[in-house]
């Protein structure tokens, strides 16, 4: 994977382009790829987004949402898409299989691959083109290093803003979270003097849910979260039941893992949710927890040091009592 500085002076010549990112995307995922696209085109390429499957109902709001191909639903349009690209563009994910249906008709494609991510252990082999910086906040984050690195920072308009805002909030919890640097806020200075209006993304992303959900939210907290002080963990594991129950829909529970880290004295918050084929899991820490590692070795995953997912084939019962096991096991790193 040759240094992503190697295309800043290629991006003056229009081409067919696709931005893409993984699977069930988050607002840092969609975040940056739409910024990414709206400076793209300014330069005159022909850009296509295209997501693995559909996103939440609240990142509908952000400029040109309309216009992303969902993969999983019009396969043959992103097929199209892609057969003609020049370029893709491959943000927020590390390895192809984090593209789901995707992966094995990007790896088939012979165009110019370029990776833009934040995650662990990169496929790098996969890519042409590319920067891979654990240390950086999020993905959105990257991108508008890559703007402005490339001398495009004037093409950072509202519309922009306002998309790589939505993924930096997402990825730091509102600028908690360890990664946020002093770059980060900076970065949100030169957006604000952009004109972005900060309010009206918090707005669009934190209050814009249907009353199901927090009905759920509460069910879910009084009913199915276990404490383990002795671990200083925490456990959610959602039945379907559930899922029908409330009406949940993609995105409603996204931010519910970190609820329990609320908790005084909880460094582990495991949440597992019970989907039709896999059990999905979500990992997030405190300190020196590493759920990286923890998500890799026992449940197909990866991430961050602080925040990580996971899969498993298992029942959810089955997958539930292998938790349980792991954090017996770690118990010296989690007292």
């Amino acid at each position: 994977m040759k240094p992503i500085e190697e295309i800043y002076p290629l991006l003056r010549t229009p081409r067919k382009v696709v931005v893409t990112m993984h699977q069930k995307p988050d607002p840092d995922a969609m975040g940056s790829s739409l910024a990414l696209a709206g400076v793209l085109v300014q330069l005159g390429h022909d850009v296509t987004v295209i997501s693995p499957t559909n996103w939440p109902d609240f990142l509908k709001w952000m400029p040109g949402s309309k216009k992303v191909i969902d993969y999983e639903a019009a396969r043959e349009k992103g097929n199209a898409a892609l057969e003609l690209a020049e370029w893709v563009f491959c943000l927020d994910f590390n390895a192809l299989y984090r593209t789901k249906h995707m992966a094995a008709k990007l790896a088939a494609l012979s165009c110019v691959k370029v990776l833009i991510d934040h995650h662990e252990q990169p496929e790098t082999q996969a890519f042409d083109y590319g920067i891979s910086l654990t240390s950086k906040s999020s993905t959105s984050e990257m991108v508008y290093d890559f703007i402005t690195g490339s001398g495009n920072e004037a093409l950072i308009n509202k519309e922009v803003a306002a998309c790589l805002y939505a993924g930096i909030i997402g990825d730091t919890g509102s600028f908690r979270f360890p990664s946020t640097s002093p770059h980060v806020h900076e970065m949100v200075a030169d957006l604000k003097r952009k004109g972005l209006d900060h309010a009206i993304v918090h707005e669009n992303l934190y209050d814009n849910f249907l009353e199901d959900r927090l009905r759920f939210i509460g069910h879910v907290l009084l009913n199915r979260m276990e404490i383990f002080y002795e671990y200083n963990t925490a456990l959610i594991a959602i039945p379907k039941s559930d899922l029908i129950k409330f009406n949940i829909k993609t995105g409603d529970t996204e931010g519910l893992v970190n609820y329990p880290l609320t908790i005084q004295g909880i460094k582990l918050a495991g949440l597992v949710i019970d989907r039709d084929e896999e059990r999905k899991w979500s990992f997030r820490s405190k300190g020196n927890v590493d759920v990286n590692t923890f998500a890799r070795k026992y449940f197909n995953g990866g991430g961050h040091f602080n925040a990580s997912g996971g899969r498993s084939a298992d029942s959810l019962q089955t997958t539930v009592q292998l938790f349980k096991k792991a954090i017996k096991e770690n118990a010296s790193q989690l007292q």
